[in-house]
């Protein structure tokens, strides 16, 4: 079977292919597990990650539809995993730019989807920002309304809601997978206005300090980035009539704050022998202002009863970033 793979170059698609990679197939249209036999990543431009056969990278701007069909390839059987978008911060500084990466993209891919004969999945990345607003409760969860207070959570609910419609009329077997914030990302920061929940883990890890924009006391959804991967593969696999008409799911998620953090971070630096760097206050108020609009807790039930994974304790995200990554 053939595997797509938009943001294939970016740190959660690169980590998704290295686990498909290691497992070698997916269930397929026949409703049995196929071998992976072209695994296509497409991307604006791409740094590392595995390159392999049957690994095919191409560079391209997912919101030309040429780009789109060029990564399908008139294959009629096929999976796609949509984790291209910009992120929180680019998202409010570029507003047209938003709508055309995010919103013409996700749409170019659903309609391309729609145009095979063969019942694609589609699995789509999006995100807790699709809530916010005053009336927004503590948890979110599924049943929660969208009412996003940032350009990127609307894009996403909007993704969602096409999405959804699509399955409706049948056209393709979309599922969407609602993010809490991933840690921990390695390199450097990015644009994503909840960049330092990585950040205060991963620069005091290295020994350096980190920047914090935000309220010591924030608290904030996290999850770590190998149940994520997990949780886009489980929910691939899982049969159609396992998920009703609403395909989208909010994934468990930590509630933590930068102090929890700090606390954790010392306690792992103390069994590994590490000299940690400091969390510093450096508080943005355009940053905090967009991190007020976001959801603090999430409730996961619906996912988890399903069968995808809880994420394990912030210790052992930690643990799990150091043993993949290294003090990078």
């Amino acid at each position: 079977m053939k595997v797509i793979i938009t943001g294939g170059g970016g740190f959660l698609g690169t980590q998704l292919a290295t686990a498909l990679l290691a497992r070698g197939e997916l269930t397929g249209a026949s409703g049995s597990a196929e071998p992976i036999e072209e695994l296509v990543l497409l991307d604006a431009r791409f740094g590392g990650g595995p390159t392999e056969a049957p690994v095919r990278r191409m560079e391209g701007d997912v919101a030309e539809r040429a780009v789109i069909e060029e990564a399908i390839g008139g294959a009629d059987h096929f999976t796609l995993f949509h984790l291209a978008s910009m992120v929180s911060g680019e998202c409010e500084e570029r507003y047209d730019d938003a709508l055309r990466v995010n919103l013409d993209g996700g749409r170019h891919i659903f309609e391309a989807a729609r145009a095979v004969a063969g019942q694609p999945r589609v699995v789509f990345a999006s995100s807790v920002a699709s809530f916010g607003g005053e009336a927004m409760p503590t948890p979110v969860g599924d049943a929660t309304k969208h009412t996003p207070r940032t350009t990127y959570g609307m894009t996403k609910a909007i993704c969602e809601l096409l999405l959804n419609d699509h399955v409706r009329k049948g056209h393709f077997d979309g599922r969407a997978v609602r993010l809490p914030t991933v840690i921990i990302r390695p390199g450097r920061p990015n644009a994503a206005a909840s960049g330092w929940a990585s950040g205060m883990f991963r620069e005091p890890l290295k020994g350096e300090p980190c920047a914090l924009p935000v309220h010591r006391s924030q608290p904030h959804p996290m999850t770590g980035f190998k149940t994520v991967i997990e949780s886009f593969i489980a929910l691939h696999e899982m049969a159609p009539e396992q998920l009703g008409d609403d395909r989208g799911y909010c994934l468990p998620a930590h509630m933590v704050t930068p102090e929890q953090a700090e606390a954790v971070l010392a306690e792992v630096a103390a069994e590994r022998s590490l000299t940690l760097g400091s969390i510093e206050d450096a508080f943005d108020a355009r940053i905090q202002a967009i991190v007020d609009t976001w959801p603090t807790a999430v409730d996961g039930t619906r996912a988890v009863a399903l069968g995808l994974p809880e994420p394990p304790a912030i210790k052992e995200i930690i643990g799990q970033y150091l043993d993949t990554f290294g003090e990078e």
